[in-house]
């Protein structure tokens, strides 16, 4: 899961009765003390899991799963699209050398051509754009010719493929791909029978919108209610209006019919100091009712769509401790590395609540209010140190000016001091332009005021 709220997929086909029976999960490699591939099909198989999302062909990962029963979606990276959409050869020698040799005793059901390739803007990511669906066409081929024909083909899209969400009647596509792109692709999708498949995160939305979208309507627990003016469809969770505005995207260009799953979804266990909401009681009750109502018979649906089984599929396995960005991005997990459980969580959705553990109720589910400072993270590598402050002072601006021979925090002379400044100013400056306080897992936030003597250190203010 990259920083964007929302995240869409295109995915294989299932009958009702596996649509129904259980929920997936991704299973994402960024981290340094993540479980073996074997032990981490056990934890799977212990989640009940149905399927699993890989982001990348991992050839230990796949002979492990050729032990299990489960259904397995593999990706293409990227930056081979361009080169494979105009050159059937290589998109021979990729299936041969990444799924031929582990299918079918590994359940290899869905290939993903890249992982949100619409969020990118340069040339030759514009490029990729268009690249796309011959990319796509070349891998089917290849995939027939191997005989993989139980593979379906798809690709990742991140909420900004649509230019209008809200209300969802309004959903329509971004006009510098609607045309050009999406059409095609949802013609390749309606074609093969594929799913187009959403990255839905309502928590990304709920907290940018606080407190106007109430926490219980964003955790399937009402709270409120919204009617749709132009369709007069009414919402009873923020989850169902962002499929909504999907699905409308889609009918809007003509393409009514085109199936909609659900490949990334879940809720952040934890978070930095400015990232409210993010906890283990919010995830554990985004979770199970997700799970509830995904695996409910007869199937709920959506309001545009009643009736209709959504494939889900869940972020994510692990917490990844090498993911960037803000704090969150690490804590998705409904397993800590070590194979302990984040908080109880059965996919089937078999455990009724009541037999489930409690979890301690939440302390931040409102903004902080106050400042936050960043400094070096307990434990981290004070050997990494060193680059990380020549990074932070490198850009400019008289960032570092203060631990100077002749600043007022020179003193005391010592890496960890001056790293704790340099991380505090550089966020100070940058943090409204993407800059965060993490330096490769180095920093972190704190509400503690590093300033001593006649060093003041910049902080972050938040007003709730």
């Amino acid at each position: 899961m990259g920083l964007l709220p929302l995240i869409f997929f295109c995915f294989i086909a299932f009958s009702n009765a596996e649509m129904s029976s259980k929920i997936g999960i991704n299973y994402g490699l960024l981290g340094d003390n993540l479980p073996s591939p074997s032990r981490s099909m056990k934890l799977i198989k212990k989640l009940k899991a149905r399927s699993v999302k890989l982001y990348e062909p991992e050839p230990e990962i796949l002979k492990s799963l050729s032990k299990t029963n489960f259904e397995v979606a593999v990706m293409v990276p990227n930056q081979i699209i361009s080169n494979i959409s105009s050159n059937q050869t290589l998109a021979n020698e990729w299936v041969k050398t990444n799924l031929l040799p582990f299918y079918p005793k590994t359940k290899i059901r869905t290939l993903f051509v890249g992982n949100e390739i619409f969020s990118y803007y340069t040339d030759q990511d514009k490029k990729t754009w268009f690249d796309l669906v011959p990319a796509m066409r070349r891998l089917r081929y290849s995939l027939k010719t191997h005989n993989l024909r139980k593979v379906k083909v798809g690709t990742t899209c991140a909420m900004d493929v649509l230019q209008s969400s809200f209300p969802p009647s309004n959903g329509t596509f971004r006009s510098d791909i609607a045309v050009n792109v999406m059409k095609s692709l949802l013609q390749f999708l309606n074609k093969t029978q594929s799913f187009f498949f959403i990255d839905s995160y309502p928590f990304f939305v709920w907290s940018e919108n606080y407190p106007k979208i109430s926490l219980d309507y964003a955790l399937f627990r009402g709270g409120n209610k919204y009617t749709d003016p132009v369709s007069g469809l009414t919402y009873t969770n923020l989850l169902d209006q962002m499929l909504d505005s999907v699905i409308f995207a889609m009918s809007n260009l003509g393409f009514k019919d085109v199936r909609l799953a659900i490949s990334e979804t879940g809720w952040p266990n934890s978070g930095d100091i400015d990232q409210f909401g993010a906890n283990n009681y919010n995830a554990a009750v985004y979770n199970r009712n997700l799970i509830r109502r995904m695996t409910a018979k007869p199937a709920v649906g959506t309001p545009a769509r009643p009736g209709v089984f959504i494939p889900t599929t869940i972020f994510a396995l692990y917490n990844e401790n090498q993911k960037g960005g803000p704090g969150t991005e690490r804590h998705w997990g409904l397993y800590y590395p070590n194979g302990t459980a984040v908080y109880e969580v059965d996919l089937s959705g078999e455990t009724p609540d009541y037999e489930y553990k409690s979890v301690p109720p939440p302390t931040n589910n409102k903004p902080y209010k106050g400042k936050i400072w960043c400094v070096v993270a307990k434990g981290a590598n004070v050997t990494a140190l060193g680059g990380a402050v020549k990074h932070a002072c490198g850009q400019g601006n008289g960032t570092c000016d203060a631990i100077s021979p002749t600043g007022d925090c020179y003193e005391p002379v010592s890496l960890v001091a001056h790293a704790n400044y340099a991380f505090s100013s550089y966020w100070v400056q940058f943090k409204s332009s993407g800059g965060t306080c993490y330096f490769n897992g180095l920093a972190s936030q704190t509400i503690k005021d590093p300033s001593h003597g006649s060093c003041k250190f910049p902080s972050v203010t938040l007003s709730g």
